[in-house]
């Protein structure tokens, strides 16, 4: 039914006053939230029964479990009690009806046999809602007007402004609750995801501590071999050390990269020729390209300044780019290894193009987060999708910056950018 909230308007100066008194001291009492809950609302229903001129009163709120629950009362002792919906209680009708029940007389009141001439000393009890929108949260119950006067019908309109009131700390406590529930469980979860991660970490370092003995002795092996083995044969051997070299430097990139997400890779900057590294890479991935029947051309712009660098994460970024070119290149194609100055950024600029199917737009967002790949099918040369994440931390870990140019269909070049040294002697 509909109300007026805050009557006032109709109050004597006096009353008028005495009204918007309380209604400020309980906003107060609402916002002193270093204040514990179970203290505020035991504030604000004695500041709700002063008003009332009422000795003895109680606020009753649902639990989760539908059943009502004396969070504040007049009477300590009953603190904590909690009663059942189906229980004849006033409070419960309250609830049940969504209405406002008062009792003129509770000695003709079945649901008062066993109270009668007991806890309470006059005769009328008034309960009130505490409501939201949609349903009953909690009841305000009060009884025992003092100055030997009952309770009137009229002060259940008072009540009901109050219950206003009270409705807003108990959805501020819920919220907080819920927060903090929110907040343990992002805890816990992340105490979680750090076990996971450092277990991962672990089998990372012993994976690949693991591998590297094994593949060691089978390049080394391998190497011995290519002196001995026939021309015919020689495709064969190269192959194989072609792949030893690719499961080596996937073993790497999987150290390196738990090494340098963790922090516990620091560099080793130092004064780098771009040329010379240009061609280190070159001459390290030119067996790889042979076993893939791909040609490796340069294109290296002279007089160019110095970089500052760790030169071995650099050359692993630079091989990286080369072995995901060859790894699209079409067979008898060529991929480019480009190096210019970008004097208007002061950056030397490092690119592999290679002549392969490109890249679609939607995966240019992607190629260089952890696990991405660049194709839908296992190709023999792309392996984890940990090739291009590692090329975006080691080259963000100098300061710079790397990306993809690429049209589907006419190939895709790939370009990192870093801050130019001083000039070449």
């Amino acid at each position: 039914m509909e109300r007026e909230q805050f009557h006032c308007v109709n109050l004597p100066p006096e009353q008028a006053n005495r009204l918007l008194a309380t209604i400020g001291a309980i906003v107060g009492v609402i916002n002193r939230r270093r204040m514990r809950f179970a203290k505020r609302l035991d504030r604000i229903l004695r500041l709700i029964l002063d008003y009332l001129g009422a000795e003895q009163g109680s606020i009753m709120l649902l639990d989760d479990n539908g059943r009502l629950v004396v969070r504040a009362a007049t009477r300590p002792e009953i603190v904590g009690m909690v009663q059942s919906l189906d229980e004849p209680s006033l409070a419960a009708a309250v609830v049940k009806s969504g209405e406002v029940q008062f009792v003129a007389d509770i000695t003709s009141d079945p649901r008062f046999p066993a109270r009668n001439g007991g806890s309470y000393k006059s005769t009328a009890a008034l309960s009130t809602p505490i409501r939201d929108e949609r349903r009953v949260v909690g009841v305000i119950n009060v009884t025992d007007k003092q100055g030997g006067v009952d309770l009137l019908r009229d002060d259940a309109s008072y009540l009901l402004d109050f219950s206003s009131l009270v409705l807003s700390i108990v959805v501020q406590e819920r919220l907080t609750a819920t927060l903090r529930r929110q907040r343990n469980t992002l805890a816990r979860r992340n105490e979680e995801l750090k076990r996971i991660q450092a277990q991962q970490a672990d089998l990372t370092r012993m994976l690949v501590h693991d591998l590297k003995g094994p593949l060691s002795e089978a390049i080394a092996n391998l190497d011995i071999l290519s002196y001995s083995v026939s021309e015919e044969q020689r495709p064969f051997v190269e192959a194989a050390q072609a792949a030893c070299d690719r499961a080596v430097r996937m073993a790497s990139n999987l150290g390196t990269i738990a090494r340098m997400e963790s922090g516990a890779l620091p560099l080793i900057p130092e004064e780098c020729s771009p040329r010379a590294l240009v061609e280190e890479a070159v001459l390290n991935i030119s067996g790889l390209a042979r076993a893939s029947g791909v040609a490796i051309s340069t294109e290296v712009a002279d007089d160019l300044p110095t970089i500052r660098a760790d030169r071995q994460l650099i050359d692993r970024v630079l091989q990286n780019l080369l072995v995901n070119a060859l790894g699209h290149a079409p067979e008898g194609s060529q991929v480019t290894v480009t190096c210019r100055l970008l004097p208007e950024e002061k950056q030397v600029e490092f690119a592999v193009t290679d002549q392969g199917p490109g890249i679609a737009l939607e995966a240019q967002a992607v190629i260089f987060e952890k696990y991405a790949r660049l194709n839908k099918r296992e190709d023999r040369l792309i392996g984890t999708g940990l090739g291009l994440y590692f090329c975006r931390l080691a080259v963000e870990a100098h300061g710079g910056v790397i990306g993809v140019d690429s049209t589907p269909g006419a190939g895709a070049r790939f370009f990192f950018r870093l801050a130019a040294g001083r000039p070449a002697a």
